[in-house]
């Protein structure tokens, strides 16, 4: 009779030590949410979850595509999604507008963010904008710092019609010149890539850049409830995250097999390769800004964001007195 107790009560404690261990490990559901469609950029975070690091990290990831920078960040702050990959720019202007969200890490420490236009467009520097029209998508982030361009080329806001259409649509409206378009707004890192892929020539490019735009690039950004209830989920997603484009780094042609296994279709040939690795080759070239000496992965550099903060400031009506350390943490980047 006691030997039968012994066992029943040996088997109620495996039970139960087995229940403990699958609670133990667990996984996260988190859902990361893209600015746009897959394009070589976000291979780093195909290769983190084909690799399995988020999964040692114990997250479960959804990616999921996005339809622009802001809607993307947006998503985060409304609780739709936990984590958002989009410009750092649009971050700025929504969370000056309320927006509980923040950046715990940076991908691309630099823009890539330019003025796009045909060659057939007979447009050899920007002043030869005035009077075109220009096509851009109405969430994307690269909207953002397009006045400040202008500005400083000595052009107004109204001296170049802009259109929105959809991202879809985008390249394809191009191409076609739809409603006398001439050119785009665009990042130098997908756009020029996408446009030789579907038979166009190399574009004419004015990279933000040279005219007075130094701005952080794309951000990890999450809601700030998250960061004050669940800040050990942020740091496995961070330290998963900077392991993926490291690895990236390291092989960006497993990162490009790893989107393609994950996405399928044209992505999958070899041609949808050539263009996501020549796409994800300009991403990996801005992982680290001038300023980040020490090429610390997803570092949010504090002079650039001062930097960015202030033209934003100067040039789109953002509030005089805000702080930009209030727009970033770098609790959850190691050294």
């Amino acid at each position: 009779m006691s030997f039968v107790k012994c066992v029943r009560i040996t088997a109620v404690s495996a039970a139960a030590l087995a229940a403990m261990a699958t609670a133990s490990f667990a996984q996260d559901d988190v859902r990361l949410r893209l600015n746009w469609m897959y394009y070589g950029s976000h291979a780093g975070f195909a290769l983190g979850k084909d690799s399995g690091f988020y999964k040692d990290a114990g997250i479960n990831l959804d990616i999921r595509s996005g339809n622009g920078s802001s809607s993307a960040h947006r998503l985060v702050a409304n609780g739709d999604s936990d984590f958002a990959y989009g410009s750092c720019g649009a971050l700025v202007t929504l969370a000056s507008q309320g927006a509980p969200i923040v950046s715990v890490a940076v991908i691309d420490a630099m823009g890539t963010e330019a003025i796009i236009v045909r060659p057939d467009a007979g447009v050899k520097e920007i002043a030869d904008l005035k009077g075109k029209t220009i096509l851009t998508t109405a969430n994307a982030g690269v909207n953002t710092f397009f006045p400040i361009v202008l500005k400083n080329a000595g052009l107004s806001a109204d001296d170049v019609h802009i259109v929105n259409v959809p991202d879809g649509a985008l390249v394809s409206s191009y191409l076609q010149g739809a409603g006398g378009a001439v050119g785009m707004l665009g990042g130098l890192d997908d756009k020029p890539a996408e446009i030789k892929a579907n038979g166009g020539d190399t574009p004419v490019t004015f990279p933000y850049s040279d005219f007075g735009v130094n701005q952080v690039g794309y951000c990890i950004s999450t809601n700030t409830a998250t960061l004050a209830e669940n800040p050990d989920l942020v740091k496995r997603f961070v330290e998963a995250t900077v392991k993926s484009y490291k690895a990236a780094e390291a092989d960006p042609d497993a990162a490009v097999a790893a989107m393609a296994d994950i996405v399928g279709g044209t992505m999958a040939e070899e041609e949808g390769k050539a263009q996501a690795r020549s796409v994800l080759d300009v991403t990996l070239g801005v992982l680290y800004s001038n300023a980040n000496k020490d090429k610390v992965l997803g570092l949010n550099v504090e002079s650039d964001w001062n930097d960015m903060v202030a033209l934003m400031k100067e040039y789109n009506d953002l509030d005089p007195d805000a702080d930009p350390t209030t727009f970033y943490t770098n609790e959850f980047v190691a050294d």
